[in-house]
């Protein structure tokens, strides 16, 4: 692909798909809100632009201009999706555009009971935010519709990768290991959603993908096992129930769903790691389980 991309809101996932891009693209242009971040960006193969989500500025007009590929990361605010308030006919700023990249969650779905789910399973989504992302995904489906581009809606699992996983937090005293019967988590490293991504952007295909690991497993077991590969003991389990979480981390243990991935894998995309266990090992033989100057250090999500 000798085209160019444009990332709205480089951050974790969207670095790593960057640099899975690099030397593949003719450029990748993305966003931060902190000049301070420039240099971060820099290192992921990224030519980097402010945006704060209130104004576009002239350089980021221009770098529109000639993107062929853009792929969006930034979470809805209380008044929608900000890149489409301000960019509301897609054709008008990107008249080159053939594709667009949008980076949901799995969190759409909601609650189905620990069941096996698919795309075509019903959206119902609990938390404020889940919702603000599905009526993302419905505004940037219209937009591209309109704009005849194809838009794929990659919904992720829970992420996880250098600098962000269990390691890290048992490094730092902070894993826990919470049971609560039934619950069941799906995960993704982010190397598989660069990847992922890449897939889907190069073959431009359209429409809604799970981008999730094969197995949804109970979060305290991620935790164990991790804890097995640096041989120390693993910290002492805790129900549920008494814990003290946030709001939002509590929130999370509200909802259990078996997240399909068979819809990628038709179009011919083979997971890295599929499982969790795959990841940690491969992390904690690398030795890349730790923060790197592109990829800072953030709480694992669900482990």
């Amino acid at each position: 692909m000798t085209d160019s991309i444009f990332i709205f809101g480089a951050g974790y996932s969207a670095r790593a798909f960057a640099e899975t891009a690099r030397g593949r693209a003719g450029s990748i242009l993305g966003t931060t809100r902190s000049d301070e971040k420039f240099e971060a960006l820099r290192l992921s193969g990224i030519s980097p632009l402010l945006f704060d989500g209130s104004e576009l500025s002239p350089q980021l007009i221009e770098a529109l201009r000639i993107t062929t590929h853009l792929v969006v990361s930034i979470a809805p605010g209380d008044n929608g999706d900000p890149v489409l308030a301000l960019i509301p006919e897609l054709r008008q700023r990107m008249p080159r555009l053939r594709w667009i990249g949008y980076l949901s969650t799995v969190g759409v779905y909601g609650d189905h009971g620990g069941a096996w789910i698919d795309e075509t399973a019903e959206c119902r989504p609990n938390s404020r935010r889940s919702r603000a992302r599905i009526d993302a995904e419905k505004a940037w489906t219209v937009a591209a519709d309109a704009a005849g581009v194809p838009v794929a809606l990659a919904r992720l699992s829970g992420i996880y990768g250098p600098g962000r996983n269990a390691f890290v937090n048992l490094a730092a005293g902070t894993a826990k290991r919470l049971i609560k019967p039934g619950q069941v988590f799906n995960r993704i490293h982010v190397d598989d959603i660069a990847a992922a991504l890449w897939h889907l952007a190069e073959s431009e295909l359209v429409g809604p993908f799970n981008v999730s690991d094969d197995e949804p497993a109970p979060p305290q077991d991620v935790v164990t096992y991790a804890a097995d590969l640096m041989g120390i003991e693993p910290p002492p389990e805790e129900l549920f129930d008494a814990a003290k979480l946030s709001p939002m981390a509590r929130s999370f243990y509200g909802e259990v769903k078996r997240i399909s991935n068979r819809a990628i894998k038709k179009t011919g995309y083979e997971f890295r790691f599929p499982n969790y266990r795959a990841a940690l090992d491969a992390m904690w033989r690398d030795g890349n389980w730790r923060a790197t100057v592109e990829r800072p250090v953030r709480s694992a999500i669900r482990e």
